[in-house]
């Protein structure tokens, strides 16, 4: 099939050309995907030199082709003609999409992009060298109906000078490097066997992904059109799906997606991997069910939830009788805390949908979601020490009623909502898997997670063996509630924390200010109940105000990021400073998507002899990390001759960049201090 449409593509090619020519460059029309040659710099420096750019827009809907297009279409191929002493290397292509046209699969582009290039000077180039670039560039503009071969002769005039680019210039090739695929760093390994591959990509359990597809660089490798069945086990990805014709063995490459226009390339090679059958995905669905399920259950211990179920399991011991209406009770919770999740998890899936990386509990990015937990947290927290009474939070004094059912489901809705700020065993891996499954079973993980969370309720309710166990109503119920009020008051004092992190000392003043205006007007409130007076319908309208009023006083940026105590952020002015003033520095580039950065740190890096010897021998520590594709960390990167993480340099006073190597050992940077 892909040889049959590579010669129908070239036929096209063939024939079509004299009218690729009347649209294209050499026409009068305009070609269906206009192509422009850039520079980012235009006086490119001798021994070093710049990046090029073909800069792609195509109209709407017509698309371009990736390096490996599919089952159809073709790249671009291009033709330099290049002054003495200039070279130019291979397209380097963004992450592309996928297009499915008549169970054919394409790779393409359906909206802007740039293909880019490094352009090397040699040092031989005198300053002022005029180079002038020429390029004949050919490639392929398609609708889902119809293909145009177009064309172009493209040119650069630079000037050989001490590579200075604009800021315009510098961002937008930032902006497409962030797109390239990224070096994985560490070797994955594959098996073809009865016509499958499978690949096993070494991936942290914790580090994000979504929509997740295999681009083979190579043809042959797969069947482009077949399913890709991903599954996560521990700290590495599994991807099965039909092998090509051409899978004979030997190191393969491919770029793997995880993200919207975000992909590492892979290198992978012949090894024996984890069987993951026809049923992988369901094995999959059934391990993060019984992980959510799992780490809801042991939610119900964390001193955010544990709270709030202690209290409603009171108000149960206290009730005693009809079991109808207790089951009634325990259903509704049940449908609050299940709810809830889903809608989180809908709300999460999304706002990946859309583009935005985000994972669970991504609401508290929020810092106004983090100050409305903490005025939340904080009112539970004083009801349970007895300051006033919010009768919501138990249910009621009474299990029988419309108002017993509804103030049980907005219990189990508050602590679903309330548990987000804590994190349970198993859940990390549950939710990480949920984000690469289909969407209904993505939203049964979290509908799991719910019912762990709502199950010890449940039981006590459908079991009443155990309730009968359950303390007899006492004054021991009065002491074991302000008891229980502790762990709350410590979950506002990390939200009052957490805060501050995300806004500085200014918004953890505002958010404790805020808390401390709660707690005067619930003392209020408790006042007036306790002379047998109203005032609840007062008390929420004037705490709504107040939270609105701290939600717009808290500052709107982040505080700016100080040195640790251990090591300083990658800044390549700093850097340049430390070295001018003759101070040893050890910098290194980490992400968190790369298991050998992380082993190494675990190691070698963050120990304490380490730490203690870079101390005495005055070493700054450096950090460039690298998770999110930072530009300036990506140039850096590209001027040391590599395209990827670990990357280790040390720098002894007076002396140039020493490469360590990509795996380290305590005694290998210590040994580095004299």
């Amino acid at each position: 099939m892909r040889i049959f449409h590579g010669i129908l593509m070239t036929l096209a090619l063939l024939f079509a050309a004299p009218a690729a020519l009347a649209q294209g460059a050499f026409g009068g029309g305009a070609p269906h995907i206009a192509a422009r040659l850039m520079a980012e710099s235009a006086a490119p420096q001798p021994g070093k030199g710049t990046t090029i750019a073909f800069a792609m827009t195509p109209e709407a809907g017509w698309h371009g082709y990736w390096e490996n297009p599919g089952d159809a279409g073709l790249g671009m191929s291009v033709e330099w003609t290049l002054p003495k002493g200039v070279s130019v290397g291979a397209l380097r292509y963004p992450v592309p999409e996928t297009l499915l046209i008549s169970g054919l699969m394409n790779h393409v582009y359906e909206g802007p992009y740039g293909l880019l290039a490094n352009l090397t000077v040699a040092p031989d180039v005198a300053p002022g060298t005029r180079m002038p670039v020429r390029v004949k560039a050919q490639w392929l503009a398609c609708t889902d109906k119809v293909c145009v071969p177009e064309r172009g002769e493209m040119a650069l005039d630079l000037v050989a000078g001490e590579g200075q680019a604009s800021a315009a210039d510098r961002a937008r090739f930032d902006a497409w490097r962030t797109h390239l695929p990224r070096p994985l760093g560490s070797m994955a390994t594959y098996a073809i066997a009865d016509g499958k591959l499978r690949l096993s990509v070494p991936f942290p359990a914790n580090a994000q992904a979504r929509d997740v597809h295999l681009f083979p660089l190579a043809e042959g490798l797969t069947r482009y059109a077949a399913p890709q069945s991903i599954t996560r086990d521990g700290d590495r990805l599994l991807i099965e799906t039909d092998a090509g014709e051409g899978g004979k063995g030997g190191n393969v490459q491919a770029v793997l997606r995880t993200d919207e226009h975000v992909g590492f390339l892979v290198t992978a090679q012949p090894g024996a991997v984890a069987a993951s059958s026809g049923g992988g995905q369901a094995v999959a669905i059934l391990a993060a069910l019984g992980g959510a399920l799992l780490g809801g259950l042991l939610l119900n211990i964390m001193p955010c939830v544990f709270p709030i179920l202690g209290l409603k399991v009171m108000k149960l011991a206290k009730a005693g009788g009809d079991e109808r209406v207790v089951r009634q009770e325990a259903l509704a919770y049940t449908a609050g805390v299940i709810m809830t999740c889903l809608a989180l998890g809908g709300i999460l899936l999304a706002l990946r949908a859309a583009g935005t990386a985000a994972g669970w509990a991504f609401q508290l990015q929020d810092p106004r979601i983090i100050l409305g937990l903490l005025l939340l947290v904080t009112l539970i927290a004083f009801n349970l020490a007895g300051l006033f009474d919010f009768r919501a939070i138990g249910g009621g004094d009474r299990l029988a009623g419309k108002g017993g059912l509804a103030g049980s489901f907005w219990t189990g809705a508050l602590v679903a909502f309330v548990a987000t700020p804590c994190t349970g065993p198993f859940m990390a891996a549950a939710m990480g898997a949920a984000l690469l499954l289909p969407l209904v079973a993505a939203l049964a993980v979290f509908a799991g997670l719910g019912l762990g969370l709502a199950l010890p309720f449940l039981l006590l309710a459908y079991v009443p063996a155990l309730r009968r166990r359950l303390p007899k109503p006492g004054a021991w119920m009065g002491r074991l509630q302000k008891i229980l009020a502790i762990p709350m008051f410590l979950t506002a004092l990390g939200l009052a924390w957490l805060l501050g992190q995300q806004r500085g000392v200014s918004g953890m003043t505002i958010g404790l200010a805020a808390a401390l205006l709660l707690a005067l007007l619930l003392w209020w409130l408790g006042m007036r109940q306790r002379a047998g007076r109203g005032g609840g319908l007062i008390a929420a309208l004037l705490g709504v105000v107040l939270l609105a009023a701290a939600a717009v006083t808290l500052p709107t940026q982040a505080p700016a990021e100080t040195a640790s105590a251990n090591h300083v952020a990658f800044d390549e002015a700093q850097l340049a400073s430390l070295r001018a003033a003759n101070k040893p520095v050890f910098l290194y580039f980490t992400a968190d998507w790369c298991l050998t950065c992380k082993a190494n740190e675990a190691a070698a890096i963050d120990r304490a002899e380490t730490r203690a010897r870079f101390e005495q021998g005055g070493v700054t520590v450096m950090v460039g990390d690298w998770t999110n594709a930072d530009p300036a960390i990506t140039r850096f990167l590209e001027a040391q001759g590599r395209s990827g993480v670990p990357l280790y340099l040390w720098y002894a006073p007076g002396k140039e960049a020493q490469t360590l190597p990509q795996l380290l050992s305590v005694a290998t940077l210590t040994g580095l201090v004299r």
